[in-house]
């Protein structure tokens, strides 16, 4: 099945380190997200998050660059623990005949399971999902 019949957007799974992919989940988000001007898009010092291309889209979209500091674990831990738990539960449990078969299982773990579904110590027991909704709901009840 082609990935790209599944809504996801661009190259999902490139070979190589290359700027492109990361630009193109970027762009998925803001389409998808709609965020705020002035919002924070945190990454390491990885060069395709510094690239020319990324920081076009961050402009277009009012985003700001935040770089984490150079050999601080602290700074991807909540990103590390997430790519970890995917591995574990998604990728390492499985055995796949190509790209596109771990790029969509990939996209179907994350947007349908893991965001949805999957409950989250670091989010009060709560989905990402659902986190989400409450903090936006208590945002709300801030601005009234």
């Amino acid at each position: 099945m082609d990935v790209r019949s599944r809504k996801v957007v661009g190259r999902p799974m490139a070979p190589g380190m290359a700027a492109e992919p990361a630009d193109d989940a970027l762009k998925m988000a803001i389409a998808h997200r709609g965020p705020e001007r002035g919002r924070l898009h945190h990454s390491d010092h990885g060069s395709r998050y510094v690239s020319p291309l990324i920081g076009k889209t961050m402009g277009e979209g009012g985003i700001m660059p935040f770089v984490g500091s150079v050999s601080s674990p602290w700074d991807n831990a909540v990103t590390e623990s997430r790519m970890g738990t995917m591995k574990a539960e998604c990728v390492h449990a499985r055995t796949f005949s190509g790209r596109e078969e771990v790029a969509l299982e990939i996209f179907e773990y994350l947007e349908c399971f893991y965001d949805r579904i999957r409950i989250h110590s670091a989010l009060g027991r709560l989905s990402p999902e659902e986190f989400e909704k409450k903090q936006m709901e208590e945002s709300r009840s801030k601005a009234a």
